[in-house]
């Protein structure tokens, strides 16, 4: 009756005010009586009308902007996905989009498309929104400097980072001496022009270092922590030098520029003896998720923007405000964490990418036409990793790092990356770099980046001392030894439930090792002890539940995969367990397009996606991680599908071929250890005909009689099947019930697909 009612109600107001605007309209219609309406000429071919229109909306301001947003998007993602997979930073990867999206590649080759999409008089937008996505950049920069750490290490970290910065801040300043009168713009003096390169040739990237060592599992260890708290202070010190660079080329002259420094210092001194003050006593009253709301958000944000302002009025940049604005909130990790997260994927994921594609529209490689040009390229490479490289090891080595440290150390401060972009990019608009110069910096920034993964490789080489991420216990090879691989707490204690009901009884003669690895582009560097804590402890926490002994295991990874594969094969472990993922393909369109399929969409109910149908029918069961594994994997994998387990206790087995008596032996550890049930499906009259099944099976209940029972009849009803805790079946099996569509699959339990 409501049904008919709301239909009712709807069809009366629709039709009802539709009639009455159509009458208005039609009465209005009178009232153009004595007025010069101008009519649009009605052409008849409205196919041509359509594309026109078309044609005007792809060049409104606004449509070039989002289709220039969404092209720079999905190629840097693409770049930095591809450059991660080869043990890259993905900020790289970015970088060269840029670059390829600029003139020295897609303007080259397709300059009709490229004038199409990036028209010179769009660019205006695209910087002001690329510089608002440094500015939020930077304000995180800020955040993540742990300013307690440089405060506890100041004494090595200060010898040095400011090493690091004088040596090549010289060496740039006497190249610039060489090459100022070829390539420095004119109207330009030597002093900022030397300046400049002095400053661009002495950046380090404090955010990419962070994520090398992160991904290397170098946090740690005495050199990650000394090369971060280096990279924080040279972050600190140079963005200071920088400040008095820009108001000596701004001002013209240093004695004119002593009034932009006397402002910026009492900017400094307000910031931090009246601004942070306040900004910790909000922080410490609004540290909650919950209780940092909109107005307190707000607070924070006017804070970066005035900061922005004040700086860019005095002359030192906005960047530099926005920078002092992260370094000075409140410092509760909690607090900067949840800040950060409102932020950075804005800034990150959609403006900065705009940043590097600006970049690349200023690079013009296509420049570099003459073999001179390029040997200028490879000085000032050369100049650049001599300062930089050498410089801190040298001076690592002499506050009493030993030589393998100190030139891991020079490596990761040669590490220059976005940063030095920024520093490039403020060069180019004050006029002080010709684009000629700029070019040959991009260059030498995507180089000196480039280069620090391979030369960290061959320092770990050269002292035969290669940082692993497999603990030192788990060389034992006499020992059952366990790995499973989690991406949540949960599924950790689930996957270790099954572990435990594998070595349950031979604590002494098994191994459990819980591991957890994070994406470096996911989590912030002073976070990383506050996350391994939130991933690992729950796992701990349930090992001593299950009084089981387990070695955790947790590193931030660059190539979560491979890393996975590298470990298990590295460790040589027996078993490898992990729970299937999902793509965020699934369900849709692109998804069928591309081949991804759901794997379980409810734990009560299995829907095939491309039928529709009841049950786990999918052509491709396991998502990129999973086959990546499975193929690459040495020995047995495990993959768990979870459906609520609770128990081990009642386990089902069904047997296909030969090749799946490999099962009966973990039902054996089964019920040896956890004293589970087990019921052996002869689905095909294999276990039947073979004397090896057999003959375990009996060894089996000799010593442990009525824990398993063979089962013939293959039609399983829902009863049975929702009485079991765990199906255990092999990887062909499992493929083979799929592509047959088994319908008893639409009640299965939790499933272990094991690969032998």
């Amino acid at each position: 009756m409501n049904k008919f009612k709301n239909s009712l109600f709807y069809v009366t107001v629709i039709g009802g005010f539709t009639a009455l605007m159509y009458w208005i309209i039609t009465k209005g219609a009178a009232l153009e009586t004595g007025r010069e309406i101008v009519k649009k000429q009605v052409e008849s071919n409205h196919w041509n009308d359509f594309l026109n229109s078309m044609v005007q909306n792809l060049q409104h301001p606004l449509a070039i902007l989002l289709a220039q947003i969404v092209t720079i998007i999905l190629t840097a993602r693409l770049f930095g996905w591809f450059f991660r997979k080869i043990g890259q930073p993905s900020v790289i990867g970015e970088m060269i989009a840029g670059i390829v999206l600029g003139p020295s590649l897609v303007g080259m080759y397709f300059p009709e498309f490229s004038a199409a999409l990036f028209p010179k008089e769009s660019l205006g937008n695209l910087q002001f929104l690329s510089q608002i996505g440094l500015i939020l950049f930077m304000f995180v920069i800020g955040m993540e400097l742990d300013l307690k750490v440089l405060k506890n290490k100041a004494h090595d970290a200060v010898v040095i980072s400011h090493a690091s910065i004088v040596i090549p801040f010289t060496l740039g300043v006497t190249l610039a001496y060489f090459i100022y009168e070829t390539f420095a713009p004119k109207g330009v003096e030597f002093s900022s022009f030397g300046l400049f390169m002095g400053i661009a040739m002495s950046i380090t990237a404090f955010p990419v270092l962070a994520r090398i060592v992160q991904e290397r599992g170098m946090q740690k260890t005495k050199l990650g922590t000394i090369a971060i708290t280096c990279a924080a202070a040279d972050d600190v010190t140079a963005w200071c030098i920088l400040a008095v660079v820009i108001a000596i080329v701004k001002a013209g002259s240093l004695s004119s520029s002593l009034y932009v420094i006397g402002m910026a210092v009492l900017y400094v001194i307000i910031m931090l003896k009246i601004v942070r003050p306040f900004l910790k006593r909000v922080g410490d009253l609004n540290a909650t998720r919950e209780s940092l709301n909109k107005p307190v958000v707000a607070i924070f944000f006017i804070t970066l923007l005035i900061s922005s302002y004040a700086s860019e009025l005095i002359g030192i940049h906005a960047l530099f405000g926005a920078f002092l604005a992260g370094a000075i909130m409140p410092e509760n990790n909690k607090f900067r964490n949840i800040f950060i997260e409102k932020v950075e994927d804005v800034s990150i994921i959609v403006l900065l990418p705009l940043f590097f594609v600006f970049t690349g529209l200023r690079t013009q490689i296509g420049l570099l036409n003459d073999p001179e040009l390029w040997k200028i390229t490879g000085l000032i490479i050369a100049v650049a990793v001599i300062g930089k490289f050498f410089g801190s090891a040298l001076a690592a080595k002499f506050v009493g790092q030993n030589w393998k440290d100190s030139l891991a150390i020079g490596a990761l401060m040669n590490t220059r990356g976005l940063m030095e972009l920024v520093v490039l990019n403020i060069g180019y608009d004050l006029g002080v770099l010709s684009t000629e110069v700029f070019t040959m910096m991009v260059i030498m920034a995507l180089v000196t980046t480039f280069m620090t993964g391979p030369a960290l490789d061959f320092i770990g080489f050269l002292f035969k001392d290669k940082i692993t991420a497999i603990p030192q216990e788990i060389g034992n090879k006499s020992k059952y030894k366990v790995l499973l691989s989690f991406a949540t707490p949960e599924r950790g204690k689930k996957l270790l439930k099954i572990a435990n009901s594998l070595v349950k009884k031979q604590q002494d003669n098994s191994i459990v090792t819980a591991m957890h690895l994070s994406l470096s582009t996911e989590i912030h560097s002073f976070d990383v002890k506050e996350h391994e804590r939130k991933m690992l402890v729950p796992v701990v926490d349930e090992s001593h539940k299950l009084n089981q002994n387990m070695v955790s295991l947790f590193k931030v990874s660059n190539d979560i995969d491979t890393d996975i594969v590298d470990a298990a094969n590295q460790g040589e472990y027996d078993l490898l367990l992990v729970g299937l993922g999902q793509s965020i393909f699934d369900g849709t369109l692109l998804g069928k397009i591309l081949g991804f399929t759901t794997r379980i969409v409810n734990p009560d109910r299995l829907i095939d996606k491309f039928t529709g149908k009841e049950g786990l029918f999918e052509n491709n069961p396991f998502d990129e991680r999973t086959r990546h594994i499975l193929a690459k994997t040495k020995m047995p994998v495990g993959i768990f599908i979870d459906k609520n387990l609770e128990e081990v206790n009642q386990v089902f087995i069904p047997v296909f071929t030969k090749e799946d008596a490999f099962l009966i032996e973990y039902a054996k550890k089964l019920i040896n250890n956890n004293g589970s049930q087990i019921i052996v499906l002869d689905a095909s009259g294999e276990v039947k005909n073979t004397r090896e099944i057999q003959e375990t099976i009996r060894s089996i209940e000799q010593i442990a009689p009525n824990h398993i029972m063979i089962m013939h009849d293959r039609t399983l009803k829902k009863e049975f099947l929702e009485s079991q805790d765990l199906m255990m079946i092999s990887l062909e099996s499992w493929k083979k019930l799929i592509e047959s569509q088994s319908t008893w699959l639409n009640n299965t339990p939790s499933v272990l697909i094991l690969k032998p």
